[in-house]
């Protein structure tokens, strides 16, 4: 599996996310994803299935080539309610530690740098062993980049062909953090989109790979979900074929400002 190299860590540049996957089939699935040769599992406290994905990671086998992702909820960001909640994390994924632990979405009710001492403290207690944050804008990784007393190593934002991103991207890398992408595939939105099926239909691919490969040739990691199986190959078959610089700016002109699609209440001013 291809990795994006950042402050020393490995992060493999396609995952799996969890999010809506629950109980047994959510544990099969992830079992399922780490044999078909994922190496990056993304979950987090709001989604209610970390025991679920830790039961998958484990059924595997492969639990030591494995980065499992889990994020704080907004509402546990105050020191005491982050440690509890990652010790309660661990507890519900039974594991041995957790691999990557982001701030889901910020809260700015609580200083940034109380909430990234806590993380620094249960990393330095062997609970975690990287940190990172989410949903971040470009003022806020000024802030924790200056506020942090340990790296952080990547910022998971919504980012797919249809979203300008270009602003946090750029901040992202700025700060030698990678950058990790949710709703990679627009939740669906990609496929029936004229260009994407288009430049599908040159390489003998589908729109959600085209989707996919165009973030995963600008070095941005991918976490797609999926409940299906085949499209755990699918969203896995990325590196057999390239996309052309013309077929770059083509997919590149689909970016807007307004193509978000999740946006809520925690959300915070975006760039």
């Amino acid at each position: 599996m291809q990795t994006v190299d950042v402050k020393g860590f490995k992060l493999p540049i396609v995952g799996l996310g969890t999010w809506q996957l629950t109980g047994r089939d959510c544990a099969r699935l992830v079992e399922q994803a780490i044999r078909l040769g994922y190496r990056h599992i993304d979950t987090a406290q709001m989604y209610g299935n970390e025991a679920a994905v830790g039961d998958g990671v484990r059924a595997s086998g492969k639990r030591a080539e494995v980065v499992v992702t889990t994020k704080v909820q907004p509402e546990r960001l105050a020191p005491h309610d982050l440690e509890r909640s990652v010790k309660e994390s661990l507890h519900k994924l039974r594991l041995d530690v957790i691999d990557l632990l982001l701030i889901h979405w910020p809260n700015p009710r609580v200083p940034l740098s109380e909430t990234l001492g806590a993380m620094a403290h249960m990393k330095s207690e062997g609970y975690v062993k990287q940190l990172g944050v989410s949903n971040f804008t470009v003022a806020l990784l000024d802030e924790a980049s200056k506020v942090s007393s340990e790296p952080l190593v990547c910022n998971q934002i919504e980012c797919h062909p249809f979203l300008d991103q270009s602003k946090v991207i750029a901040a992202t890398r700025k700060h030698g953090m990678a950058v990790v992408a949710y709703s990679p595939i627009a939740r669906g939105g990609a496929a029936g989109d004229a260009v994407l099926e288009k430049i599908a239909k040159a390489h003998g691919k589908s729109a959600a790979q085209i989707s996919l490969r165009y973030l995963v040739q600008q070095d941005i990691v991918v976490i797609p979900r999926t409940s299906k199986i085949g499209r755990l190959e699918e969203n896995l078959a990325l590196f057999d074929f390239a996309l052309t610089e013309a077929e770059m700016t083509e997919i590149r002109a689909l970016s807007q400002r307004q193509g978000r699609i999740v946006d809520w209440s925690w959300s915070p001013k975006w760039d």
